[in-house]
């Protein structure tokens, strides 16, 4: 059986500079605070790498960037964080050779909690030799690891243990590479840059397990410059919001487009918008792709009228600051069904159906609910553009979501219509709901170049948070205690 062992830094990636990756786990399971003390840091780290004391520097970045921060959050960030910029910065003709062996093991420099699942679920790795941070009984790490991967002596007899004293194939890492002594047991060396043959092309898939749900705030990879640039925006990109946010609930709709270039913000429209309908009419049904909490605000911006929007889970904060009517679904199917039906016989109204946002060019299985109320239906495909802070959130409160959006200096989006659903494609012409459902997903996938998934809200959500994204009311929280204070009456008395 072939084999290969490859370093991370470096060769898979190819960056072999682990900073930016410490300054996401500090931002994203700490704050700000730790975020700022690690790069400040930074210029001691780097004198460390200077003198040959490069050990020193990384367990110094370690310390700082998970000191008292609890195992979950670790664990958190590493799931739903850092694998999509791990996966932006992969080097794809070494994951080709690397994925080419049957049995496959990376080293790293980096705590394996931070880089395994991304690992062994993109990269199909089958083992990770890497250092493991320490954990006080409560739970939170101590900053201090076990298991020193730059010891080339020790993760030389992890690896060679792991293939039963057999030499590996082949041997991939940096000519740089301080663990030379594990890539000296290997039948064969190779060295950056890589180069795949038609073979390799053709033994297994060509590409990693992509990315599709991915969480936390930072849009870029925060290098040390990249850091600063964005403690030094955050003053002025949270005063840019507030007066964003302010001018968009006070002035009328009409003037929020011109208003808006003033403040760096941009609306692309391509397409030609319905007009208004009749009075007495029944509205249309605007079905769009979800990118951020904004997509029904900016449409309603678009079409100068303030259009109805069906949410769900959203905070009270983000309802309190709408420009635009809100209707709150209950994710049973008779009552929403209802609601939206009394909606659009008062007018248009705007629906997302995929039921969640989506950042990467996917797009989420559509509910089919919407395809069996009206056949008055104009996709809508939506998309922006930011530099620095996503404006979605599944881990975190989804009340800032506006905020991190109009805190970005140039927000851009994109709205495209389509032309209304001919009436073959809708279910009166004899179609199911969720084939017409499965069509508008295609006609909007195409349009914004994006591709079609069967994923739903709840893989998301299990996925970056652990659960599946159902709002618990108060009512059934009362209702869940109750039924634990029957079950264990018996034993209490």
């Amino acid at each position: 059986m072939d084999s290969v062992v490859a370093e991370l830094e470096g060769t898979l990636l190819k960056d072999n500079d682990a900073f930016s990756y410490f300054m996401l786990v500090a931002f994203e399971a700490s704050g700000l605070v730790r975020f700022a003390l690690l790069l400040a840091l930074w210029p001691v780290i780097r004198f460390f790498d200077m003198v040959g004391m490069s050990d020193m520097g990384f367990k110094l970045m370690i310390f700082v960037a998970v000191a008292g921060v609890a195992r979950s959050e670790i664990e958190s960030v590493a799931r739903a964080v850092l694998p999509k910029f791990y996966m932006d910065h992969l080097d794809m003709e070494a994951w080709r050779v690397f994925n080419s062996y049957d049995k496959r093991v990376v080293v790293t420099k980096m705590p394996k909690i931070m880089v395994e699942m991304f690992l062994k679920e993109h990269l199909r790795a089958d083992e990770v030799i890497g250092t493991e941070l320490s954990f006080n009984r409560f739970g939170f790490a101590t900053g201090f690891v076990h298991g020193d991967s730059s010891n080339s002596n020790s993760v030389a007899e992890r690896v060679a243990k792991f293939f039963d004293n057999h030499p590996p194939t082949l041997g991939m890492a940096s000519p740089t590479t301080c663990i030379n002594s594990i890539f000296q047991l290997c039948k064969e060396r190779l060295h950056p840059p890589f180069f795949t043959t038609t073979q390799t092309y053709n033994h297994q898939l060509l590409r990693p397990l992509p990315v599709i749900f991915h969480d936390g705030r930072l849009v870029k990879r925060p290098t040390p410059s990249t850091s600063l640039l964005i403690l030094l925006w955050m003053p002025v990109g949270i005063l840019l919001a507030i007066i964003r946010i302010l001018v968009g609930t006070i002035l009328p709709f009409w003037a929020i487009p011109h208003i808006s270039r003033i403040f760096g913000g941009k609306v692309i429209v391509k397409g030609k918008p319905p007009s208004p309908p009749a009075a007495g009419n029944p509205g249309v049904l605007f079905v769009c792709t979800h990118r951020t909490l904004m997509d029904p605000v900016v449409l309603s911006s678009v079409l100068r009228r303030k259009i109805p929007a069906v949410t769900y889970s959203i905070s009270r904060l983000s309802e309190i600051l709408s420009p635009i009517p809100t209707v709150r679904l209950t994710r049973i199917r008779d009552v929403d069904a209802e609601k939206i039906k009394s909606e659009l016989s008062a007018g248009d109204l705007v629906v997302c159906p995929e039921g969640t946002t989506c950042r990467e060019p996917f797009l989420l299985r559509f509910s089919a609910l919407f395809a069996e109320l009206t056949d008055r239906i104009v996709p809508v495909a939506m998309n922006y553009r930011v530099g620095f802070f996503h404006a979605t959130t599944a881990r975190g409160w989804k009340g800032l979501d506006p905020v991190f959006f109009f805190m970005n200096p140039r927000p851009v989006y994109e709205v495209t219509f389509l032309n209304q659903l001919p009436f073959e494609a809708t279910c009166s012409s004899g179609k199911s709901p969720h084939d017409v459902a499965n069509y508008v997903q295609r006609i909007l996938g195409a349009t914004l170049g994006f591709e079609c998934t069967n994923f739903t809200r709840k893989d998301k959500y299990r996925v970056l948070a652990g659960n599946d994204g159902t709002v618990v009311s108060r009512a059934s929280v009362v209702d869940q205690m109750m039924k634990m204070v029957k079950t264990f009456k018996p034993f209490i008395q």
